[in-house]
């Protein structure tokens, strides 16, 4: 059986996140869908990563093994012909071999959270955003975000669900990037590691953004860090503002 590997953008507003489920509408639910037209038996699609629901993707990575081979770009063409009118596209396609496993094979997964810091409401990034009225100062999150970098027990930024087997993970970036927009601010928090915990990048970006309001002072977020305490987490954000932008893998499937 031919393995495939896809990268796929998506827009997460009217999913309950990727993993397919019996009662509502999911991102795999919607590709495996669109497959079944072209293989009504297949045993389903392996992902990178399980975006909540309301999270968006520039570049999730799943694959499927089918019974026939297929020109992958031909492949790519009907799954999207098939996926119309949902916010849901096959950006590249490749045949990969069977060791190949989009999840496993994954060295690192990168997430883009993006805040809008202003009074007027959003207009045009509505639900792709998250926005607060507040002006954010951006050195103090930089500063603050400094104390996350490292291997670290996150247990302070983990969801009390979360079934990882450890908290431990290593983040090897938290990159903040301010851009002025009409009457307010965008900030772009760039986040780099080999994988993450349930809620982690949200609970982290919700308690910069204290930071950046000012109700936190930067040393803070290293207590919280090392409380090991969910309470003493800052507020998690809503999931409309995040995007997992990139999984890397040793050899790049779609160069």
């Amino acid at each position: 059986m031919p393995r495939y590997a896809f990268l796929i953008e998506y827009n997460g507003a009217p999913f309950a996140g990727w993993q397919r489920q019996k009662e509502h509408p999911s991102v795999q639910g919607a590709v495996e869908d669109a497959l079944r037209k072209l293989e009504a038996d297949h045993p389903g699609l392996a992902a990178a990563g399980r975006t909540d629901a309301g999270v968006h993707a520039t570049g999730q990575v799943a694959h499927v093994d089918l019974q026939r081979g297929w020109d992958p770009f031909r492949l790519s063409e009907a799954l999207n012909h098939h996926l119309r009118p949902l916010p849901v596209a096959i950006l590249a396609c490749a045949e990969v071999n069977p060791e190949f496993h989009a999840r496993f094979s994954a060295v690192e997964r990168r997430y883009l959270f993006r805040l809008i810091a202003r009074r007027a409401p959003v207009t045009h990034d509505r639900n792709l955003v998250w926005q607060v009225a507040q002006h954010l100062a951006l050195e103090p999150m930089r500063e603050a975000a400094k104390h996350l970098i490292g291997k670290h027990d996150f247990t302070t930024f983990r969801a009390s669900e979360c079934q990882a087997a450890s908290p431990v993970k290593t983040l090897d970036e938290i990159s903040i990037e301010e851009h002025p927009i009409p009457r307010g601010s965008e900030f772009r928090f760039h986040l780099r590691a080999r994988s993450f915990l349930h809620n982690q990048v949200r609970s982290i970006v919700g308690t910069l953004e204290r930071v950046g309001a000012g109700s936190w002072p930067p040393e803070r977020v290293k207590t919280a860090l090392e409380a090991q305490d969910r309470a003493e987490c800052g507020p998690v954000c809503p999931p409309h503002g995040l995007y997992l932008s990139a999984v890397r893998y040793p050899q790049d499937p779609f160069s």
